[in-house]
């Protein structure tokens, strides 16, 4: 019998974000070749335009293409990822395809909202499969639609396959992703600010784009701007150069899915602090692996920082034991052999 055919609807792999990153990890695993698996790329950064003919395209390469395919991989997100995934989802249903929908949200919250809520639901009641991030993520959505009958599986993002740099590594706190009030940089200058006296050969690094005005803002008026950096949005050897240059990461979000550059910390082997959003619990535990903190304590996320910046004997006890889930459940190719059996499974 042969291998049934994957179309993987996703956004551009040129857009930044996590699904995008996940995407591409799953691009390289041995089942996209053996499944035949294609990227039909929905959405990118733009004007209105932009992203409307990139959609329409997109569509009519899908319609094309879904005839000769037995399974419509869809991952979505929150908002208008939802909006224009159900489109794909109606047609793979109306082609008798096998449906995976594998949901990145960014927050549970928007799954009790009444505005979000209904589009979402509409959503997974396409799906043959909906792949979560989390054993937590299943939980939520059971509670937000109590009854329901879908057929659930975890699948973890997974950490990349890097080489690490034998280099020493710089004082450098290190903050990747978009700035903005859901990833905490405010929290985080603010919480370095009570301790930057103490440490004043360390410093921060924001790794993104956003609010990055109101970011160089807050560090004058806090007194540390001497003491804060900001790269903008990094990719390719810019983006290894500062992961294998950091000594901490730090990610004080109030929400997130499953988030990747804590994962992309973890594969250069950089000791993390962080929320317990998400997935978080399932892969960090508070002073085992890594610093966990309430996503407002300012004052929590002082103290965890200054014993991670003071001692090299925490950070490396920490990196020694993610290491351990670096090779194992979060191994890309653990990972990406998952996604293949769940193909094989679900196309029979």
């Amino acid at each position: 019998m042969k291998n049934p055919k994957v179309l993987v609807v996703a956004t551009s792999r040129k857009t930044r974000g996590g699904i995008t990153s996940v995407v591409k990890a799953h691009e390289t695993g041995e089942q996209w070749r053996k499944y035949h698996c294609k990227w039909i790329e929905t959405h990118r950064d733009g004007n209105s335009f932009i992203k409307m003919r990139y959609l329409v395209s997109s569509l009519f390469l899908f319609i094309t293409l879904l005839p000769f395919y037995d399974i419509v991989h869809i991952h979505a997100g929150l908002r208008t990822s939802v909006d224009r995934k159900i489109i794909f989802a109606k047609l793979a249903k109306f082609f008798r395809r096998k449906i995976i929908i594998h949901f990145h949200p960014a927050t549970e919250k928007h799954l009790f909202q009444k505005e979000f809520s209904g589009k979402i639901f509409k959503l997974f009641c396409y799906s043959d499969l909906l792949i979560v991030l989390s054993h937590q993520w299943e939980n939520w959505i059971n509670e937000a639609y109590p009854n329901n009958q879908f057929k659930f599986k975890v699948v973890y993002n997974p950490c990349p396959k890097v080489v690490r740099s034998s280099d020493a590594k710089e004082n450098i706190i290190l903050y990747a992703g978009t700035l903005n009030d859901r990833k905490g940089y405010d929290r985080l200058i603010e919480a370095f600010s009570k301790i930057a006296p103490e440490y004043q050969d360390w410093k921060v690094v924001f790794a993104g784009n956003g609010e990055i005005d109101k970011a160089k803002h807050l560090a004058l008026e806090c007194g540390i701007e001497s003491q804060v950096e900001f790269l903008g949005w990094v990719a390719g050897t810019a983006k290894e150069h500062i992961f294998q240059s950091a000594s901490v990461y730090c990610l004080p979000s109030w929400g997130e899915g499953f988030p990747m550059g804590v994962l992309d910390a973890m594969a250069y082997g950089i000791p993390v602090v962080t929320t317990p959003v998400g997935g978080i619990p399932e892969l960090l535990a508070d002073g085992v692996n890594g610093f966990i903190f309430d996503a407002y304590d300012t004052e929590a996320l002082s103290e965890k920082l200054s014993i991670l910046m003071s001692s090299a004997e925490v950070r490396t006890r920490f990196v020694y034991e993610t290491d351990k889930l670096v090779i194992t459940e979060f191994n890309i190719d653990v990972i990406n052999k998952n996604i293949g059996m769940i193909y094989n499974q679900i196309g029979r």
